[in-house]
């Protein structure tokens, strides 16, 4: 299953040329998470080790702010879970190709799964591009690695600056950018259009429900009705 020295370079630069654009928005969604952490009143030390457990920035933002507001920890851990969820339809739709991966690879690349080396990997393995299971392997992990080491660095700094960030720097910004991108790049047919709409629909009607609940709801909504087309358009 060895490869050549040679072809392994040429897959890890391949990896690396698709993700790093991508790095330019893990950057600022880093820092707000990182500084939202210890405005939650976790210590830098704490943001970090839940950064390194967690490593999912959506599941940790929302985790954050709840926890900032007092809500109960079974709603924090109801919205981690629900916001995590996304990763079981990654993992089965990624599941054909991982045929070869050893146990080792395939626990490794579950920790450090995130949305934009699915998507980078789901298109390339779709085209075909890299045959044997190593080859896949290196595509994914090298890129996701590279995500991984980059986000945790921008948690740190922007847990180490926490409230010291000017709120004219306006970094926020690039949470709902960071959203939009991974739903647009997520819309693939009607069933996941569906999703999204009555998701974000839902999300804007439910946004005065207590305990940020209206998270919950929404993707809830969403869920279902993009589970409904596709049992309609299958039957």
């Amino acid at each position: 299953m060895a490869l050549p020295r040679e072809h392994t370079q040429s897959v890890a630069s391949q990896s690396i040329s698709d993700v790093w654009p991508s790095l330019l928005g893990v950057v600022p969604f880093g820092l707000i998470t990182g500084a939202a952490g210890v405005s939650a009143g976790l210590s830098v030390l704490q943001t970090m080790a839940s950064s390194l457990v967690l490593f999912a920035g959506a599941a940790q933002l929302a985790a954050y702010q709840l926890m900032g507001s007092g809500s109960p920890v079974l709603v924090v851990v109801l919205t981690v879970a629900v916001v995590n969820l996304r990763y079981l339809m990654y993992s089965a739709s990624l599941a054909p190709y991982l045929a070869g991966w050893k146990l080792a690879w395939k626990v490794t690349g579950a920790y450090i799964m995130v949305d934009q080396l699915y998507a980078l990997s789901l298109h390339r393995f779709r085209e075909e591009r890299f045959s044997s299971p190593l080859s896949r392997w290196v595509y994914y992990i090298t890129g996701s690695a590279l995500t991984w080491v980059v986000w945790q660095v921008a948690v740190w700094i922007g847990a180490g600056l926490g409230a010291k960030v000017p709120p004219s720097w306006s970094l926020d910004f690039a949470i709902p950018l960071s959203f939009m991108a991974m739903v647009f790049a997520s819309i693939r047919d009607r069933p996941t259009a569906a999703a999204a709409l009555v998701g974000g629909i839902s999300a804007m009607f439910a946004a005065t429900l207590p305990y940020n609940l209206g998270l919950i709801v929404a993707s809830l909504a969403g869920i279902a009705a993009g589970m409904w087309l596709e049992r309609k358009r299958l039957s």
